[in-house]
């Protein structure tokens, strides 16, 4: 009878311990559980942190394309220069951005843009391999990325449609908009950073004269204002809404 008792306490006391390591399991499975932001957030295993002034290119054209970058803070530019020495703006990134993500595809072995910082900036680079493996493995950075690349992709349309049908007044209009995060989850920048007429000239494909004239007559209508910094307000929306 007493040996009938231990057995069945040492099976109770093993069912038990069994229990509690599942639990702790649970736990911990719960607590490693991935997460896109932490992961987007700091250096590790193939990331590392890049720092970047004003003007500072993080990739020039022709480089190797061999990992995938992405934008914490501040804002990038991508521009072609032609073989002739002509830049076009293609894209104005801002925190939260991916780029360089084309060479995940393994058909682009060199960048066929140049990345140069409009604001300090601070960029996390994850290398080509790492990028493809949590890829695979993470669904919820998967779905992170694709629902980037599908805003990209929308974007890329509205800047056809914009450079085709739209004048220079609402190009610029769009430019300053875009580069206050006007349409972007959270809260507006608002004030954006110290930028030349002749790069929002080359942004949106006019001269730097038309840039001026421009932004002093937006200016006047109370659309933005600029003494040292450029503040852009949400009812600059009107000029690209006015038809």
């Amino acid at each position: 009878m007493t040996e009938m008792f231990n057995i069945d306490h040492l099976r109770h006391c093993f069912a038990r311990r069994i229990e509690v390591v599942a639990i702790s399991i649970k736990t911990t499975n719960k607590r490693l559980a991935f997460n896109p932001a932490v992961f987007l957030g700091k250096k590790g295993a193939g990331r590392t942190l890049v720092d970047l002034k004003q003007g500072e290119k993080l990739f020039s054209q022709g480089d190797d394309s061999n990992s995938v970058f992405y934008l914490q803070k501040g804002k990038v530019k991508l521009a072609v220069i032609s073989k002739r020495g002509k830049e076009a703006t293609i894209a104005l990134l801002g925190a939260g951005d991916f780029l360089g993500e084309e060479c995940i595809a393994a058909i682009q072995l060199h960048r066929k843009a140049t990345a140069t910082a409009l604001t300090p900036a601070t960029v996390l680079k994850i290398e080509r391999k790492e990028m493809i493996r949590v890829l695979r493995q993470e669904q919820a950075f998967s779905e992170v990325f694709v629902t980037f690349m599908l805003a990209r992709n929308a974007r890329i349309q509205e800047d056809l449609v914009d450079q085709l049908f739209n004048s220079s007044e609402k190009r610029l209009a769009r430019a300053l908009l875009l580069l206050a995060q006007f349409g972007k989850e959270g809260v507006p920048e608002t004030v954006i950073p110290r930028i030349s007429q002749e790069a929002l000239a080359e942004m949106i494909g006019t001269t730097r004269s038309r840039v001026s004239f421009f932004m002093n007559r937006f200016r006047k209508l109370g659309f933005i204002e600029y003494n040292g910094h450029l503040s852009v307000h949400s009812s600059l929306l009107n000029v690209i809404l006015h038809d």
